[in-house]
Order: C-alpha cells, then structure tokens, then sequence
C-alpha cells in the first residue's frame, strides 16, 4: 500500500460538473484493486475523519461511480451503465484532451466511423476543423455537430433511436454499417478489463460496435483511465483488434505489457 495522502477535509464542488479530488480518485483505484473497501480502513489510509470518508462514499455512489455496502463500498453494477447526463460531464477535461489528440491523427479528407459515447462525441466536436471529412455514424449527436460544416459529408446509419442518448442501434444500423470501408473507425468504450478485453453494456450497441472496427483500415479507441479494470457484461473484442489507444492516463505496466505485444500505439495527455 502507498503512503497515506493526507488532504483537507473539503466536499467536492457541488452542482451538474462533476469533478473528484485526490482522494475520490484514489479511493476509486483501491476499490478497484480490493473490491471492497471499509470506510475505518479509508479513513486510516488518508488519514482523515470517517465522516469525510462517508461524504466522499456517498458522492461517489450518488454518481454511480461506486456502490454502497454495510460499512464500505464496492463495485459498482457490471449490467447497467451510468446516465447519459452523469458521463457527459464525468472527466470531461480529460475526454477533451483525448479528442484533441485523437483529431491530430485524422488527416483532412478521411473517411471515418464514429460510435455511440460522451468520448466520442468530444472527438467530434475536435474535428470540426479539419477540411473533407466524410463521416458515417450511429450517433445523431455527432451528426448534428459535424453536419454544420459545409464540406463535410455526414451519413447517418438507419435503426432505432434510443432517446436516453440519441444513439442508433438495430439491424438496419448493422447494414448501413457494412456497406462501408473507411479509413479510421472512432470507437469508445465502458471497459477495458485486466487482460485487455474491451466491455460495454449494450449487446446491440456492441454489435455495430464490433462491425465498426471490422469495415474500418484503422482502428482508434478513445477512452479516459477510469475505464481501465471497469466491469461490464458484454465483451465487444480485445485490444489486439485496434490500432491505437488514445488516453489521459498512462495504464498499468500490465496493460502497457498486453498493448506493446498486440502492437497498439498508446497516446496519452493529461488532462486540461
């Protein structure tokens, strides 16, 4: 175990933007690593009151981050993700940088794929000063960005429209999909497990998830480090199917392993 992080007794800034200190963060990892954590054993280790441990807990879980116990905290589901309106705002600094350094990758002129998620739709939001892009997605949120340049081209997959995040799922998503072969696939993702798996939690959504990836030349994935060791139900591939992994923190020297055998180039910026 690390040395104790001592730090103010401060609550986090309350209000729609979602941001953890130090300590939020580090509990996260430990829950992480542990599973479980008890809230005398948190309060031992930061070296604050249990009462701050408490407030910390009960931020966390109020945002899905963690899940409450008798005494502690734990992992949160592995079946059902976070609200849309909860991980639009979640680390958005950190999915900021990422798409700034996912968009210096596109060349002017590229064809692309872009999926469903709040990361991508940073990206989206960073490509809108490229020149020629045709874009096919399944995601009307980056439609509607990226339709406003004039020269651009966006296609839009048919299928069915979920209204909780205006994505697009279904077989006719599938089909519009497969007509394609594009230069760079832009995918996020719910989680990257420990031996290099890539999880979500909607099987359709992974279905055009997974015919992204294999109708694209190269594959970007876009996630920031909270993903990494997330459980969720569904396995969409393994990192040995991407080109490039593009996130805010370095992972662990494990994972660093699994992507250097597979091959993947890894960018990473810290977050503005």
């Amino acid at each position: 175990m690390s040395d104790p992080i001592r730090e103010t007794e401060t609550d986090v800034p309350q209000g729609d933007r979602i941001e953890l200190n130090q300590r939020q963060e580090r509990i996260i990892d430990l829950v992480r690593e542990r599973g479980f954590v008890a809230i005398e054993a948190l309060a031992d280790h930061f070296e604050v009151t249990p009462q701050t441990i408490r407030r910390d807990i009960n931020q966390l879980c109020d945002q899905g981050l963690l899940r409450r116990y008798h005494g502690g905290a734990g992992l949160p589901s592995s079946v059902e993700n976070l609200a849309y309106q909860t991980r639009q705002v979640l680390n958005r600094g950190a999915k900021s940088s990422i798409a700034s350094i996912v968009a210096a990758q596109v060349p002017d002129n590229a064809s692309l794929f872009i999926n469903i998620g709040t990361t991508t739709e940073e990206v989206a939001k960073a490509l809108i000063d490229h020149r020629g892009l045709r874009v096919i997605t399944n995601n009307l949120n980056v439609a509607n960005m990226l339709a406003a340049k004039p020269d651009f081209e966006v296609i839009i997959a048919g299928g069915l429209v979920r209204s909780r995040d205006r994505g697009i799922v279904g077989e006719a998503t599938l089909d519009t999909i497969r007509q394609f072969k594009v230069d760079i696939g832009i995918v996020g993702i719910s989680g990257v497990d420990d031996d290099g798996s890539l999880l979500d939690f909607d099987y359709r959504e992974v279905r055009v998830s997974q015919a992204i990836i294999a109708n694209s030349r190269r594959v970007f994935l876009a996630t920031d480090h909270t993903k990494f060791g997330r459980n969720a139900l569904v396995r969409l591939g393994s990192v040995d199917e991407i080109d490039a992994l593009f996130t805010d923190r370095l992972p662990s020297q494990a994972m660093q392993r699994i992507l250097a055998e597979a091959e993947v180039e890894l960018h990473v910026t810290e977050p503005e």
